[in-house]
């Protein structure tokens, strides 16, 4: 759980981690906003959705990658281990 001043408390509601992914979902008290953030270790990628009133947070949270696809935001899943296979080649 996350938390500093009183004008930025943020609490975990949920959090998971696959293959280096982490993506948790954050309640701010003072703000009453809702995020989902996602960081992958591997390509040390980070980006956070902030959920408008009445979206699904189960479901942003379920699905960050699509719903952030939705919002446009663009992001590359990289895979180094190919580029080194093209280099040979």
């Amino acid at each position: 759980m996350s938390e500093g001043t009183d004008n930025t408390w943020r609490t975990e509601l949920a959090s998971r981690e696959s293959n280096g992914i982490t993506v948790s979902l954050f309640w701010t008290r003072s703000t009453n906003l809702v995020t989902v953030t996602v960081a992958d270790a591997a390509n040390d990628d980070y980006f956070e959705l902030v959920l408008d009133e009445g979206e699904p947070a189960l479901d942003v949270f379920n699905h960050p990658f699509a719903h952030a696809a939705a919002r446009g935001l663009d992001f590359q899943t990289r895979h180094p281990e190919l580029e080194v296979l093209r280099d040979a080649a």
